[in-house]
C-alpha cells in the first residue's frame, strides 16, 4: 500500500522519528501525533504535519481531523526506572492511552501497528525467544506494553480488525537522547563524546540484541501489509555490554577504561529475539550490521 494517510503517534520521538522519514520517503501523507513530553521539535522531517495532543485525551479529535487509513502507535512511557516508580502513570499512558487510540482507529476504520518491546515482555531468554515464548516481565513497563497487545488481539477478535504488533529489540542510531528513558548506545556514546568513563553496571556479560533505528521502521512499514500477527524485529543475536562498549569506542576512535557500579536490582541479564517470523513472512532483515549502525550514531553524537 502506497500513498496512504498516516498518523504516528509520538512521530517526534526517537523511533517514530525514523518511521516518519520512512513514510515519507515512500510518498505517503504523514500526520505526527505527539504531545512532546519527550519528543523533540528537531526531530521532525520536513514534510510531515505535526498535530500537538495528548493520546490519552485527543486521540478522537486528531483521528476525526485527519481521519487515517494507517496509526503507527509509537507513543509511550518507555522508560523501565518511571514504570517502577510510578506504575499508575505508566499503565495510565501505555494502557489508558493505547485504549483511546484504538477507539478512534475503530472509529475511522483505521489499522494500528503498534510498537512493543521484545526484552521487557519475554525477561530472561535461555535462547532466541520466539513469539510465543512465556511472557514473564520484570517491569511494570513491559506489563503495561504486554495489555495494549491484549487489547489490540481483543480489538482483532471483537470487531475482526487486523492490527499488528511489533516487539522491539534494543533500538539505537541517531536521534536517541543520551538522557531519561535511553538506550545504553547513547549513554555510552554521550559519554565518550563529553571525555568521561563509561559506566557499566555489573559485569558488564548481560546481553541484548541491539538493532538499528532505520531498520526498525523498515519492519514497522512492512508489518502494515500483514493481517494481524505479533513479530519480534531485532538483530537476532545476543551482544555483551562489554562488547557492545569495545565496537562504540572503535567507531569513535576512543580507548577509555569503564567505571564498574553494582549491578542495578531486576536487570535482565540474557535478552536475545528470534526474528525469523520478521524473515519469513515480512521478507525483512537487518540492512545494517552492528559496526555499520555504531559508525552512523557516533557521527550524529559526535556531530562529526
Amino acid at each position: 500500500m502506497r500513498g496512504m494517510r498516516a498518523v504516528v503517534t509520538g512521530g517526534a520521538g526517537f523511533i517514530g522519528s525514523h518511521v516518519v522519514e520512512a513514510l515519507l520517503a515512500r510518498g505517503d501523507e504523514v500526520h505526527i501525533f505527539d504531545n512532546f513530553a519527550t519528543g523533540k521539535r528537531e526531530n521532525v522531517p520536513s514534510g510531515a504535519v505535526v498535530h500537538e495532543g495528548d493520546i490519552r485525551s485527543e486521540s478522537e479529535r486528531i483521528f476525526g481531523e485527519v481521519a487515517p487509513e494507517a496509526c503507527f502507535h509509537l507513543a509511550a512511557q518507555a522508560d523501565v526506572r518511571v514504570s517502577v516508580e510510578r506504575p499508575d502513570f505508566d499503565a495510565d499512558v501505555n494502557v489508558v492511552g493505547t485504549t483511546r487510540v484504538l477507539e478512534a482507529a475503530r472509529k475511522h476504520d483505521t489499522k494500528v501497528v503498534f510498537s512493543s518491546t521484545g526484552g521487557a515482555i519475554y525477561g530472561e531468554c535461555d535462547g532466541p525467544a520466539p513469539e510465543d515464548s512465556p511472557r514473564r516481565p520484570l517491569a511494570p513497563y513491559g506489563t503495561s506494553k504486554l495489555c495494549g497487545e491484549e487489547y489490540l488481539q481483543t480489538y482483532n477478535r471483537l470487531y475482526g480488525t487486523e492490527h499488528v504488533v511489533c516487539r522491539y529489540g534494543n533500538v539505537f542510531g541517531p536521534r536517541q537522547d543520551p538522557h531519561g528513558e535511553a538506550g545504553v548506545v547513547a549513554i555510552f556514546m554521550n559519554r565518550l563524546r563529553d571525555g568521561t568513563a563509561p559506566k557499566i553496571f555489573g559485569d558488564g556479560k548481560q546481553t541484548r540484541d541491539y538493532v538499528f533505528g532505520p531498520d526498525v521502521a523498515d519492519a514497522t512499514l512492512r508489518a502494515f501489509e500483514q493481517r494481524g500477527g505479533v513479530f519480534n524485529v531485532g538483530m537476532g543475536r545476543e551482544i555483551s555490554v562489554l562488547e557492545l562498549l569495545e565496537r562504540i569506542q572503535a567507531a569513535a576512535g576512543t580507548s577509555v577504561e569503564p567505571e564498574f557500579a553494582d549491578p542495578r536490582p531486576g536487570e535482565l541479564q540474557r535478552s536475545i529475539l528470534d526474528i525469523s517470523a520478521a524473515e519469513q513472512r515480512l521478507g525483512w532483515r537487518p540492512q545494517h550490521d552492528l559496526d555499520e549502525g555504531l559508525a552512523a550514531t557516533w557521527r550524529w553524537i559526535s556531530g562529526a
